[in-house]
């Protein structure tokens, strides 16, 4: 009679998954809370300052700054669509549908892909604009500039539509506990009843074709550009030059050499633990440092801040 029960249970299909999260670490909850409370605040105040301060300054309005308003509000989206039930699990535990699971994942994984592209396209417009600054102004017009953007985009979800597809194909049935704080692939092909071998290979084609096509990029994009910037003479300007390209690139390998072990070699990773590590990476951490990165060093953009808080200031004044 018990064992009747059981397959019964195991052979229903459920409703809703349980988000785990940091389970393991339940007394460093509040803290944790806290912490990423703070962290979410600063993405968002830190990326809609870059959008507000291109948009209301037309010095601003070049392909470079374009691409950057893309980023900040997709960074925006992205973490979004993550962190708010992650902090809703440090408070109680975060129960979500399971057609609420995919769509997460859906968007999550759009906006993740749609960044792999646009990084991409950034380090290809620093490229044309380092190496080929007389033809730059023709080479990146503004319909063509556009172009890049709407490819970018739509190509995640057009990648990942076809994921969740087929994954919405799948039958799950208990349990219904994922051990992680959002909606990722792996533990969720960990819970499907049915055979996802299907699925895993797709995402697995995707993954490869969708990361290091783009990564693969922007190396050879900053590999020419530190070519041209050795032909300049020692000096500040070439001092700059390197730390720019340096500091892109750490955030970029960190996105990116993320994605690629968790979705390309995730044997590599042996604990769930260090799985959900990784997943913070890119998650929370780099949309936390992509807008200072991208901007720290950058005179035009400080400038327009400046004017645009004296604005706000002279208007509060009168």
């Amino acid at each position: 009679m018990i064992l009747m029960e059981i397959v019964s249970i195991r052979n229903q299909t459920i409703t809703e998954f349980v988000l785990l999260g940091f389970s393991d670490v339940a007394e460093l909850h509040l803290l944790f809370f806290i912490v990423f409370a703070l962290i979410y605040t600063s993405i968002i105040i830190g990326n809609m300052l870059i959008i507000v301060a291109v948009v209301s300054s037309p010095r601003l309005h070049t392909p470079m700054y374009f691409f950057l308003v893309n980023l900040s509000f997709l960074e925006i989206l992205y973490t979004s669509t993550v962190v708010p039930k992650m902090l809703e699990g440090f408070l109680w535990e975060a129960a979500i549908s399971v057609a609420g699971c995919l769509l997460q994942f859906f968007i999550f994984g759009s906006l993740a892909t749609a960044e792999c592209f646009l990084l991409a396209v950034m380090a290809y417009d620093r490229y044309l604009a380092i190496c080929y600054p007389l033809r730059y102004p023709l080479l990146m017009r503004p319909r063509w500039c556009l172009g890049l953007v709407v490819i970018s985009w739509l190509s995640g979800f057009i990648v990942d539509g076809l994921v969740v597809t087929l994954m919405a194909q799948l039958r799950f049935c208990g349990p219904n506990h994922i051990d992680h704080f959002y909606c990722d692939f792996t533990p969720l092909m960990g819970l499907a009843c049915s055979d996802p071998s299907i699925a895993q290979l797709t995402t697995f084609i995707l993954s490869v074709v969708c990361l290091t096509v783009p990564f693969g990029l922007i190396l050879t994009s900053y590999a020419r550009i530190v070519v041209a910037v050795l032909r300049v003479p020692a000096g500040a300007s070439r001092r700059k030059a390197f730390s720019t390209c340096s500091s892109h690139i750490s955030v970029v390998s960190t996105f990116y050499g993320t994605l690629i072990v968790l979705y390309i070699a995730p044997s590599a990773v042996n604990s769930q633990m260090l799985s959900k590590v990784f997943g913070l990476l890119y998650t929370v951490f780099t949309p936390l440092f992509n807008p200072v990165i991208y901007t720290l060093r950058n005179k035009e953009v400080h400038q327009a801040l400046r004017r645009l808080l004296y604005i706000k200031q002279t208007e509060t004044l009168n």
